[in-house]
């Protein structure tokens, strides 16, 4: 009994098949240290930097405005005041940096 190519080749494919995968698995890999998992670090950062907020923090909005926290509202929103008796409601989200902080109270 004489084997057909047709078969021989079948067994050599499945295993060229599986090695195919391999190049696809490495660049999910470096997609996910490279791109994924800095980016989910800097969001848990910012999420816990946003929950920190304190009144009297000086804060950055995403907008450019550079303002003091004057009142800490607990529906995801600040009140900053911006200018000598100027306030502005904030979302929380927005704020990207905390330029200073203030010593919690004795």
């Amino acid at each position: 009994m004489i084997a057909s190519p047709a078969y021989a080749q079948d067994i050599g494919g499945a295993v060229a098949g599986l090695g195919s995968f391999v190049p696809l698995i490495l660049i999910f890999a470096i997609m996910y240290f490279l791109l994924i998992r800095p980016q989910q670090k800097k969001m848990k950062e910012h999420k816990a930097m946003v929950a920190a907020l304190r009144r009297g923090d000086q804060v950055v909005t995403q907008g450019g405005v550079i303002g003091k926290v004057s009142k800490v509202k607990d529906d995801g929103e600040v009140e900053v005041e911006i200018a000598e008796g100027v306030r502005v409601r904030v979302v929380r989200a927005t704020i990207t940096q905390v330029l200073s902080k203030t010593d919690p109270a004795a």
